[in-house]
């Protein structure tokens, strides 16, 4: 008995530390935004990285409801839904025309579409006891293909033989990030939380070994900015993927650019 309720509270204090840490990494986008308020401009930079970031948030935050003392993972996803949806606010009033309409499209097909369709699916075709187990499949695959997106930016490393757009400190906070919830997910027995967080940590790292490797070298053969306006810089956002199940059952990338 005493046993069980260290391991209940060391569980809680994993949640609380992946709280704290997707906290920051949900923040870590602010300082481009203010410079896109200061400028009155949203060019040169994308949307999709933000859309994908609330699509993650939305999807966990219903999860979350779902369950029964999910209180973690409703607190951080809350979090992640507004700050997300304050950032593509603010994207779309200074995007240009075009990129405002798409960004518009996008929203309505992949955040209110996508997860209506969800819900109505899950609803018609899952009987009520397997639904959080269905829920939680798909946040564990959309989570194990956010994890997946750091592949581009660590190729762009490799090939530019530059860190320039891999920032360590982000870097870190997503392995931190990855390592709490995985904890918290093998602490309560759930494979949900569990998997895809396995993969973000080894993401995680193999990102901080590139950096270790590439830290000091020459610069001369990365783009120029003109080539670079209309890309994804990874230091922009970083999509923040958590799965916080309770014990009866995770971005980068960064500036860009912009979950998880």
């Amino acid at each position: 008995m005493v046993f069980m309720i260290k391991v209940h509270q060391l569980a809680f204090l994993f949640g609380l530390l992946g709280n704290i840490v997707s906290f920051g990494v949900f923040l870590s986008p602010v300082p481009t935004f203010y410079g896109i308020y200061k400028k009155k401009t949203s060019k040169g930079f994308q949307s999709i990285p933000y859309i994908c970031a609330l699509a993650s948030a939305t999807l966990l935050l219903y999860y979350g409801i779902m369950k029964k003392h999910a209180y973690l993972i409703i607190s951080i996803n809350t979090f992640g839904c507004f700050i997300e949806i304050s950032y593509l606010f603010l994207y779309i009033i200074y995007a240009p025309r075009e990129a405002k309409i798409f960004t518009i499209k996008l929203i309505v097909i992949c955040n209110i579409g996508g997860l209506g369709l969800l819900i109505l699916l899950v609803d018609l075709f899952v009987s009520k006891p397997n639904r959080v187990s269905a829920v939680g499949w798909v946040c564990a695959a959309y989570s194990l293909a956010v994890f997946a997106s750091p592949l581009s930016v660590m190729r762009k490393v490799i090939k530019t033989k530059s860190v320039e757009y891999m920032p360590f400190l982000l870097s870190l906070s997503l392995t931190l990030n990855a390592v709490m919830w995985f904890f918290y997910g093998l602490l309560i027995k759930d494979k949900f939380i569990a998997m895809p967080n396995i993969l973000g940590f080894l993401f995680g790292v193999a990102q901080m070994i590139l950096y270790m490797m590439y830290q000091g070298s020459s610069k001369s053969n990365l783009p120029t900015e003109n080539q670079l306006a209309n890309k994804t810089d990874p230091k922009e956002v970083a999509i923040v993927a958590v799965e916080v199940p309770d014990a009866r059952s995770a971005i980068v990338e960064g500036p860009m650019k912009p979950m998880n």
